[in-house]
């Protein structure tokens, strides 16, 4: 049996910390070196960017971090495996290839393609094949409209370059956490049907890989953690078993504890059938233990086999879009802002019905007798969008700037986009694996394809055990959710995540019974006539609910001030709550 294999991060997106690489492999060691390059949001961008400047569909910060680290990897026999790929694998290899020749080094290089779906949508509608939307299973329509269209592939691909002797790996659009579990998968030599090893490494893989979220970023009671200000990154430990081992190098900022752990479980999931293209994790049969300071163990995982489909991320322009907020200041706030508004639309040369869409809202962030300025002011917020690019530009801010000075008094622009801009519009679909192979390029070499279909089989699944302990009882004390609660909000498309957990049995007793849908819907009344699902993971002390429809057509469309739901947690935390007060000496 193979000893634990040490998987580090290095990035959660594109654009996070250039260092990061070079403090992995310096500062620890590790064996593979991995990270997450790409969003929904990231492979519109890098669509837009490549019709603007061919060559641009990669993300080129992985490039200038190889050119860091490739000699040190060789050295001490450290492979590298990235996503940063996106929509163009064998562009972002050949700059690899590029930076390698240039610092007189020979790594083998491979690359993993095969998800790029836009070039074969037609062909495939054609078939009766093509794409269809992930929840109705109806067809998407025209073809044509797409910008972007990529599977989630799974690790299998990552394995046979691996096993080809490649020193590094980059990817297209693989799923997040492949690009942990094909280097566990490739180091153990598990088979394709080992379900709960599969899992295991799925749910490491979730964990680190949105990086420094598992070790203090955008947690909850980051209050308590040491070092805040540069944090570490993380590590996996993946075992022969799939168990594994999170931790961060030592004397690095933050912390990896059974709280940060659990709250980065909780990012952007559904329900606990964690579905992917390897294997279908049961997030409700995790355990966690604090082995250490800095050391938590994940054991415990089952997995069952994946769907017979695979996800697709489609991005398509959705038009054009300005976006307006107007000062409010002082009295009278409501009334300003009718006022604003009618004033707004007898000067513009359009009619709100002839925009596509059109949102007005008033933001009350302003204060009873304010101390500053700022604190005197809320705002008046305009979005309008259509297809024609000319009417929400130039008529769009015309018509404000007519009001400077013949409407309310204080009169401010607090946000102008300027001009109209391009938005995108995300869909989900899915296909049957079987129509996208994965194709694995070694650089200067051969060409192999590796089946995307699962095999078949079955497995059971005995769910964990949550902690047994009941609900306290006596007086209660209004306090904010957030003194005995933690969460972690996201966004999937056009919904939004909400993980909600605590760190003590009578809690979890007390989160259970209390926060139902409904209760949700009261302390959010922006999700009140929204669907709301509502998941249970007892082992976690843990609560996720999914929002449909939260935030629209998706990030890039959304009209809210927060588009990715990243602060709906911090939301709900700061919402009063009766709590029983024997609950608040709970550290």
């Amino acid at each position: 049996m193979a000893d634990p294999v040490r998987i580090a991060n290095c990035s959660g997106f594109y654009g996070d910390r250039l260092s990061a690489a070079r403090e992995m492999v310096d500062d620890g060691p590790i064996d593979v070196l991995t990270g997450d390059w790409l969003a929904e949001l990231t492979m519109l961008i890098l669509a837009r960017t490549r019709a603007k400047r061919p060559g641009g569909g990669f993300a080129r910060s992985f490039v200038t971090q190889m050119e860091h680290v490739m000699g040190t990897c060789l050295d001490r026999g450290i492979r590298v495996v990235t996503n940063a790929g996106g929509l163009d694998p064998d562009g972002c290899a050949e700059a690899v290839a590029e930076v390698a020749d240039r610092l007189g080094l020979s790594p083998t290089i491979a690359h993993v393609a095969g998800d790029d779906l836009l070039p074969r949508l037609a062909e495939l509608e054609a078939a009766g094949a093509g794409v269809v939307d992930l929840d109705t299973g109806k067809p998407l329509g025209d073809p044509d409209r797409f910008v972007s269209a990529n599977a989630y592939l799974g690790c299998w691909g990552i394995v046979d370059a691996l096993d080809r002797g490649a020193d590094i790996v980059v990817t297209g659009r693989t799923t997040d956490a492949a690009v942990v579990c094909g280097p566990a998968a490739w180091h153990h030599g598990w088979a394709r049907d080992n379900w709960d090893a599969l899992a295991g490494a799925v749910v490491a893989g979730h964990v680190i890989e949105c990086g420094t979220q598992a070790t203090g970023g955008n947690y909850s009671f980051f209050t308590e953690v040491p070092g805040m200000t540069r944090v570490g990154f993380p590590w996996a430990d993946v075992a022969a078993d799939g168990s594994s081992i999170i931790g961060k190098h030592d004397g690095t900022g933050g912390e990896v504890s059974i709280g940060t752990v659990t709250s980065q479980l909780l990012y952007e999931i559904g329900p606990p059938a964690y579905l992917g293209p390897d294997v279908t994790a049961r997030f409700d049969t995790i355990q966690l233990d604090q082995q250490a300071a800095d050391r938590v163990r994940i054991h415990g995982t089952q997995g069952e086999p994946p769907p017979p489909t695979l996800k697709v991320s489609l991005n398509e322009l959705g038009g054009y879009r300005s976006d307006l907020s107007l000062a409010l200041t002082g009295l009278d706030v409501e009334t300003k802002a009718a006022l604003a508004e009618e004033a707004f639309w007898a000067a513009c040369p359009h009619d709100p019905s002839d925009f596509d869409a059109v949102e007005s809202r008033v933001v009350r962030t302003d204060k009873e007798d304010p101390a500053s300025n700022e604190e005197a002011v809320a705002q008046w917020c305009l979005t309008v969008k259509d297809s024609d690019e000319r009417k929400v530009g130039r008529p769009i801010f015309d018509a404000m700037n007519e009001l400077a000075l013949a409407s309310i008094p204080g009169f401010f622009s607090v946000r102008s986009s300027g001009s109209a801009r391009a938005f995108g519009v995300h869909r989900s679909g899915r296909i049957p694996a079987d129509l996208v192979p994965q194709h694995v390029v070694v650089w200067g070499g051969d060409r192999t394809v590796v089946e995307s279909v699962a095999p078949n089989g079955n497995a059971n699944v005995t769910l964990a055990d949550g902690p047994v302990a009941t609900v306290p009882d006596g007086p209660t004390v209004p306090v904010p959710l957030g003194r005995v609660a933690g969460a972690r909000s996201g966004d999937k498309g056009g919904d939004a995540n909400l993980g909600v957990f605590v760190r003590d049995d009578a809690a979890w007793a007390w989160l259970d019974t209390y926060l139902t849908v409904d209760r949700l819907r009261q302390l959010l009344p922006e999700a009140a006539d929204l669907e709301v699902e509502r998941h249970r993971l007892p082992a976690l002390r843990s609560l996720n609910f999914v929002v449909r429809g939260l935030l629209g057509e998706g990030v890039a469309a959304s009209t809210r001030q927060d588009g990715q739901a990243k602060s709906l947690g911090e939301w709900l935390r700061a919402r009063t709550v009766d709590v029983p007060d024997s609950l608040l000496g709970v550290p």
